[in-house]
C-alpha cells in the first residue's frame, strides 16, 4: 500500500487514471459509479460472476489512495464475534483471579476494568470505524452472498449509521465513514434494503479488446499472436453452454501458463492439456473433449484471419 494518502479523484477521468495506476483497466461505466460512490460517501455494491475483478477493485482503491485495506471475507455462519468484536475471555478470567487474590472487593470497578478496550478483540467491521491518520480505510466486504441473511440484516444497521453498539462499552461511531466496497457472486439474492443503501454496478466479462489489453498488461511476457488467440478462445468459450465460464482471472492464469510453456500459438493438443487452468469443472472439460477444442480453435482462427 502507498505510504502517502491521496485525495479522492475529482472526475470520472481521474478515477479511470487512478485505477490504471494499479493496472486495473476499467470501463467508463464502472469508473462513473466508483467516482460517485467516493464523492457521495456511499457504499458500492459490485455484483457479477466469480473472477471478473470485483475484489480487486477494493484492493486497488486502497493501494492507489494510500488507505488501509480492511477485508471481511464472508462465509456461511459468519457472526458478530468473527465480524465485529469479541471479548478476550481468557485474559478477563486471569484479571478476575488476580483481583480476587489481591483482595479487590469493588465489583463495579472490577467489572469496568475487565470490560475495557484492553480486553476487546476488534474484528474487521469495528476496525473500519476507528480513526486513521491516513484517512478513512477501505472496507472490503467480500462475497456477501456467502453469508447468512441474519448477518446481512446486522450489516444493514452498521451501514445505516456507521456505528456499532457494544453493551458493555457503549456506541462506537466512525468519525469518518470508511470507503465500503461490497461484492457478491450472486449465489443468492441480496435483500433490497441493503442494496438501496449502496450504489450498484454489475461487473460483467470484458469485451475482446479490453480483455486483450488486460492480458498484455498483466502478462507482459506473452507474445502478440498468442495473446490474441488466448482472448479469442476464451471469448468463444463463454458462448458455450458451460457450468462456469472462465473469468478474467482464469484468462490471466491461462495466458501465464502458456507463456511458461513457451507457447507461441494455440494448437488443439496444447489447449486440451491446459484446460484445467481455464476451466474448473470436469463436466465443462468433458464437453470440450474430442473434436470440440479443434472446432472452437478453427473458428477463432478463422475469425482472426477475417479481421486482419
Amino acid at each position: 500500500m502507498n505510504t502517502t494518502t491521496k485525495a479522492l479523484p475529482d472526475s470520472i477521468e481521474a478515477t479511470l487514471e487512478l485505477l490504471a495506476q494499479a493496472n486495473y483497466l476499467a470501463d467508463r461505466s464502472l469508473a462513473t459509479v466508483l467516482y460517485l460512490a467516493l464523492k457521495m460517501g456511499k457504499p458500492i455494491f459490485l455484483e457479477g460472476e466469480a473472477g471478473v475483478g470485483k475484489t480487486e477493485i477494493g484492493k486497488v482503491l486502497a493501494s492507489t489512495l494510500g488507505r488501509r485495506l480492511i477485508r471481511l471475507q464472508c462465509y456461511e455462519g459468519l457472526d458478530v464475534a468473527a465480524a465485529v468484536y469479541e471479548w478476550n475471555y481468557a485474559a478477563q478470567m486471569i484479571a478476575i483471579r488476580i483481583a480476587e487474590a489481591e483482595g479487590e472487593g469493588d465489583k463495579s470497578r472490577l467489572t469496568s476494568d475487565v470490560f475495557s478496550e484492553r480486553y476487546l478483540t476488534k474484528r474487521p467491521l469495528l476496525q473500519a470505524l476507528e480513526p486513521d491518520p491516513a484517512g478513512a480505510p477501505v472496507l472490503l466486504i467480500d462475497e456477501l452472498d456467502r453469508s447468512d441473511e441474519a448477518f446481512e440484516a446486522f450489516l444493514l444497521e452498521v451501514l445505516a449509521d456507521f456505528q456499532i453498539t457494544i453493551p458493555e462499552l457503549g456506541t462506537i461511531k466512525a468519525a469518518q465513514p470508511p470507503i465500503v466496497v461490497i461484492t457478491s457472486n450472486r449465489t443468492r439474492e441480496i435483500h433490497d434494503a441493503l442494496k438501496r443503501r449502496c450504489l450498484y454496478h454489475w461487473v460483467g466479462y470484458p469485451n475482446a479488446a479490453r480483455e486483450l489489453e488486460i492480458v498484455r498488461t498483466k502478462v507482459p511476457g506473452i507474445g502478440n499472436k498468442l495473446s490474441v488467440q488466448v482472448v479469442g478462445f476464451v471469448q468463444a468459450l463463454r458462448k458455450q453452454d458451460l457450468f462456469k465460464s472462465p473469468g478474467v482471472a482464469e484468462t490471466l492464469d491461462w495466458a501465464q501458463a502458456l507463456a511458461e510453456l513457451d507457447a507461441v500459438a494455440l494448437d488443439p493438443a496444447t489447449v486440451s492439456d491446459t484446460l484445467g487452468v481455464l476451466l474448473k469443472y470436469q463436466d465443462d472439460i468433458a464437453r470440450l473433449e474430442g473434436g470440440k477444442v479443434k472446432e472452437l480453435l478453427d473458428q477463432v482462427q478463422a475469425e482472426l484471419r477475417a479481421a486482419e
